[in-house]
């Protein structure tokens, strides 16, 4: 069963800008200290944007540096569409962040998708899927390949990646990466990194920063309490497609951590801050607010 997910809440993206910054570089110098390079796949959304209020913000001395040239970006999903086409992922992180990034920092290495493939999604993924493999190492010797870090956002209507609610793709267990012709959003034709791959990462950042994604808050909240509720009671940690249960809760890591952070807050809780103790969940009036879900 995946790990329990820290749910951390802030105001406004002014103040969740720092602390995803001190998450990322973290989990950059630990993959660092793995093996020289850190790899990290994001999604699209708003959360680009965020990224690079986040890391393109001045250092504040020698642990808190953004060793871009020791990146490998991927993309936890992507849609079928020209790498300049105004719903390409790599465009928004292109224009957001990679664009921006100062020259003496370094450049990432960033792998879009195979453009030439954009008529065949399946050959399209197959692709993607090859450039996993390659960074990775062969097919035959990793069974799912382990990023550093998987940053992505979360949809008002509980998707993650391109991995909808109740979508025949949950139910992948042996592909990296999947087609998906059908989308619920548009446009339809996408290709995804499969859920075996996002539970198999050290790290998973879920960063929500839209009021109408409370929704989503909430329904985590509800699974993870299913999930700690006694064996006899509780949910499945994977349930079947077509349950209930959301994506970004299937999506927890097997082996690592994962965290959820979420501004604003909804506007029940402005004005409260929630501190984490190791028996209960503390209120106290406050500006901003920090809560964590059990480890």
């Amino acid at each position: 069963m995946g790990k329990q997910a820290n749910l951390y809440a802030f105001p406004d993206v002014g103040a969740l800008a720092p602390a995803l910054r001190s998450y990322v570089i973290q989990a950059q110098n630990a993959g660092l200290n793995r093996h020289d390079v850190f790899k990290v796949a994001v999604s699209g959304g708003s959360l680009p944007k965020t990224l690079a209020q986040a890391l393109l913000a001045p250092s504040s001395g020698s642990d808190d540096v953004v060793e871009f040239s020791k990146w490998e970006i991927f993309f936890a999903d992507e849609r079928a569409v020209p790498l300049d086409h105004e719903d390409s992922n790599y465009a928004l992180l292109k224009s957001e962040l990679l664009d921006k990034i100062p020259t003496d920092q370094g450049q990432p290495k960033v792998h879009p998708i195979d453009v030439t493939h954009l008529d065949d999604t399946q050959e399209l993924a197959d692709q993607y899927e090859q450039t996993l493999v390659t960074s990775f190492a062969s097919r035959d010797s990793v069974r799912l390949p382990i990023f550093d870090l998987l940053l992505l956002g979360c949809g008002p209507d509980g998707h993650t990646c391109s991995l909808f609610p109740g979508h025949d793709l949950l139910r992948e267990t042996s592909a990296w990466v999947s087609p998906i012709e059908d989308s619920p959003k548009p446009p339809p034709k996408r290709v995804t990194l499969t859920l075996p791959v996002v539970t198999h990462a050290v790290k998973v950042a879920f960063v929500a920063t839209a009021v109408q994604e409370e929704d989503y808050e909430a329904n985590l909240r509800r699974e993870q309490r299913s999930a700690l509720a006694p064996s006899s009671t509780r949910a499945p940690a994977i349930a079947p497609a077509g349950s209930s249960t959301m994506p970004p809760s299937r999506a927890l890591p097997s082996r690592g951590e994962a965290s959820c952070r979420v501004d604003p807050w909804p506007r029940r809780r402005r004005g409260v801050v929630s501190t984490r103790t190791k028996s209960k969940t503390q209120d106290t009036h406050g500006s901003s607010a920090w809560h964590s879900l059990p480890d």
